[in-house]
């Protein structure tokens, strides 16, 4: 019989979230962008776009604002996604991260999270 993966689905990695929506926000994110589920997102503080975290910029995209909530491709004109901005446990090993961060640059965006009241959860508590 073979083997099947499933794709990482949306939402997945939350393991809870404050009531109706208030946990998420609707965002303009860069162009060129295929991103998936528990993607760690920064902000381009000049234009407000958002694009996965970068710890080596000085954009704004090197702090933690937002982990992204379901599949996004962007064209060359950017587009739109949903994020968990606020109030939301989420698992860690469920994050995806920049390729390459380090341990430090990983704390310290999780301490960026946790001041947006995103808590990293290990296992599915709750």
């Amino acid at each position: 019989m073979p083997v099947m993966t499933e794709p990482v689905h949306t939402g997945e990695f939350i393991v809870s979230e404050g009531n109706n929506s208030i946990s998420r926000e609707l965002v303009e994110l860069a162009p060129d962008l295929k991103l998936l589920p528990g993607s760690v997102l920064g902000k381009n503080t000049s234009t407000d776009v958002y694009g996965p975290l970068d710890p080596d910029a000085d954009t704004g995209l090197q702090m933690a604002v937002g982990v992204l909530w379901d599949h996004v491709s962007t064209d060359a004109t950017g587009g739109e996604g949903v994020i968990i901005a606020r109030l939301a446990e989420v698992h860690q090993d469920l994050l995806i991260w920049p390729e390459g961060v380090t341990d430090e640059q990983q704390a310290t965006a999780v301490s960026e999270l946790a001041s947006l009241d995103i808590i990293l959860r290990k296992g599915e508590q709750g």
